[in-house]
């Protein structure tokens, strides 16, 4: 959930496409206006369904994400201009670009942890790579380095992943698997036990009687 808060920090990268920040970037804001959008479905959907006590953080989580982006808005359109502002919206978009792409990494750690993929779908880490490697040669290509950093950063991510992927596939549920073996084999035992118990306990009577 909190990657899809952070998604919507790409509400910013669209206001440094439109026109008045810079020139010949409106695929930038028609690709990343349609990812907002996809975004906040993910966020509405997730608040209907969500618990109260979860709802509350999301809501919390949100506020400070819409406050950012309006305080990004209002500072780029009344307080600076031409060069500045696109200086000011392009660091802006490529900072939280970068968050964007890195809210992967702490189901990256429990990969390495676990030993498996189960919370890492491949299909999402392999277009995390095609996305920030296609956006990455098209800032390359147009000279862009608000677009071409932060893109190259989440390329080098989505490879990462699928390295990852590669090593750990066979290993799908392995430590779950193995932590269940574990706690079965306890019981087991512990069954045993009890039962051996009675057992003893009973010729020892027999022998007296």
């Amino acid at each position: 959930m909190q990657g899809n808060i952070t998604g919507l920090f790409l509400f910013l990268a669209p206001t440094y496409g439109l026109p008045m920040v810079s020139e010949n970037n409106s695929l930038v804001s028609i690709i990343n206006g349609a990812g907002a959008g996809i975004e906040a479905i993910y966020v509405i959907i997730f608040l209907i369904y969500t618990p109260k006590k979860e709802r509350g953080k999301v809501l919390g989580l949100l506020i400070i994400v819409l406050t950012i982006f309006l305080a990004v808005a209002l500072v780029s359109l009344f307080a600076l201009h031409h060069k500045h502002r696109t200086i000011f919206c392009g660091i802006a978009a490529a900072t939280f670009s970068i968050i964007m792409y890195a809210s992967p990494l702490s189901i990256m750690r429990m990969v390495i942890k676990t030993k498996s993929v189960e919370y890492m779908p491949f299909f999402l880490s392999l277009f995390v790579f095609l996305c920030g490697t296609s956006w990455f040669i098209y800032g390359l290509l147009g000279r862009d380095p608000f677009v071409a950093v932060p893109n190259g950063f989440g390329s080098g991510l989505g490879a990462l992943q699928l390295m990852l992927y590669g090593v750990y596939r066979n290993h799908k549920g392995g430590a779950k698997n193995a932590s269940i073996d574990d706690e079965s084999l306890r019981m087991g035992n512990m069954m045993e036990m009890g039962l051996q118990k009675p057992s003893q306990a009973q010729k020892k009577n027999d022998t007296n009687q």
